[in-house]
Parts: structure tokens; sequence; C-alpha cells
């Protein structure tokens, strides 16, 4: 979460406090992504780099991982992107001082806390906005399902990582414009609570009619309902193939393994 958080912050401060010349909407949704590419690889084999709460519940719903352990997942997660959050506030301090003479704003011309955490667009209602996010979570539960299933037209064993972050490419290119597409709870909430220590105070959690708590309940439901939807859809009318037609399978996909 930590590596995720400082990256894909840091892809989002860029574009804000250069006003646009060293960065913007596509240089945030393809850094973003490729943050949490690299931030899988290297967290995939000791945790299996969930690095999403949404995930992880996900995970224990469909019996992919111990209860147990869910909390453990969580707080890790949660503290990750805190000290990411921290990170980037350190390495920009001096341009976060410059850019509004010194003031942390959480609303306006100046505003400078959506480099953390995700805000509403001014017409988005709480019921839109909730519902953005539970469709793109199930999206990105879906096809991460998708992408790590073996008995599916799996993605090679190494590439998955690519291939989620070409995911969550398409998702904020898609389904970015109404709340910043956070799909994940410590993502947004860890930097949150970093952003009201650190001097923009609890204008955070009020902002946007009290937007704080969607991005947090939201995806958790969002992310059970696409898991279960794959699974109920897609991984159990997977058949066990004959040894015939297991070559017949892998000579029809030899150029797409390749």
């Amino acid at each position: 979460s930590f590596k995720m958080q400082a990256l894909g912050c840091g892809c989002v401060g860029q574009a804000v406090l250069s006003r646009g010349a060293h960065g913007g909407p596509m240089t945030v949704s393809v850094g973003f992504a490729m943050a949490v590419t690299i931030a899988v690889y290297v967290s995939g084999g000791v945790s299996g780099g969930h690095i999403n709460p949404a995930v992880s519940l996900a995970m224990c719903v469909t019996g992919r991982l111990k209860w147990t352990k869910l909390p453990i997942y969580i707080l890790a997660q949660l503290l990750g992107a805190f000290v990411g959050a921290a990170a980037v506030f350190g390495i920009y301090y001096n341009a976060f001082m410059e850019f509004s003479d010194g003031k942390l704003e959480v609303t306006g011309p100046n505003a400078t806390a959506q480099i953390f955490a995700t805000y509403p667009a001014p017409y988005l209602s709480l019921v839109n906005g909730f519902a953005d996010q539970v469709m793109s979570t199930a999206v990105l539960l879906l096809a991460i399902f998708a992408i790590f299933d073996t008995k599916n037209n799996s993605v090679p064993k190494g590439l998955e990582p690519i291939a989620v972050g070409l995911l969550i490419i398409v998702l904020t290119c898609s389904l970015g414009m109404n709340s910043g597409c956070a799909m994940n709870p410590a993502r947004d909430l860890g930097p949150r609570l970093f952003t009201a220590i650190a001097g923009w105070g609890m204008e955070v959690f009020t902002a946007g009619n009290n937007w704080w708590w969607v991005p947090i309940v939201a995806p958790l439901l969002g992310g059970v309902l696409g898991a279960m939807i794959y699974v109920i859809f897609i991984e159990i009318h997977h058949s066990d193939p004959q040894s015939g037609e297991e070559n017949e399978a892998q000579a029809k996909y030899e150029l797409t393994n390749m």
C-alpha cells in the first residue's frame, strides 16, 4: 500500500501542484495504475499483493483467504497508505507551501486535499456516488478473479500485475470522472486521516456532503458483488477437460499463451 500510495498520489500531486504543467488526467490514470502494478510485484510473493481491503474481503467471502487474516491485512493496508501519503507530503512540502501561500485547502481553486483522497464532483449526489463506487469496484474484482483464474484464458504467470494495471487504466479512464475512482477503502481513508492531522483539518470528512464514508463502504460491497458474480456465472461452470480435450484446448490457445 505504501508503494501504491507514494507513487500514485505522487502522480496526482505533480499534476495539481504544477497546475497541469507536469501532468494531467492521463498521467494520473496511467501513473496510478502502474503504481498498483509495481506494488503487486513487490508484495505479491509474500501476501498475494492485495493492497486493497475490498480485494481482501472478497477473497475471504469466496474462501480464498482466512477470515482471521482479514483484520491484519486491512490494518497493514491502512498503515501503508497513511505513510505513503506522508511521504508524498514530505517530498512536495515546498511545492505545497508555494502553491497556496502555505494554506492547505480542501475546496476551492487552490484545493490540495484531493491529491491524497477522493472527493465528489460538485454535481454528484451521495446515492449516485455510492452506485459509482459499487459498480467500479465490482468490475475491478470480477476482472481480477478472471485474471488469476488458471482455468479461464489466464494471463501468463508473472504478468498478472501488468494485466491488473491495464484494468485500472480502463476503469479510471471510463469511470473516474464522478469521484476519482477510489475502489479501495485503505487508499482513501489512510491518506484522508493523514490530511486531517497534517493541516487540512476535519473538513476532509465534511466536504462533499460528508462524502468520506462512501469510498469505504461502497467498494467493500462492490468488491464482494463482483467476486460473487464471477464465481456464480463463470467459475463454477468450468469443466475438467479430459486428456484429449485438454490437448485440443492447449493447441487452440498456444499462440495466445506464447
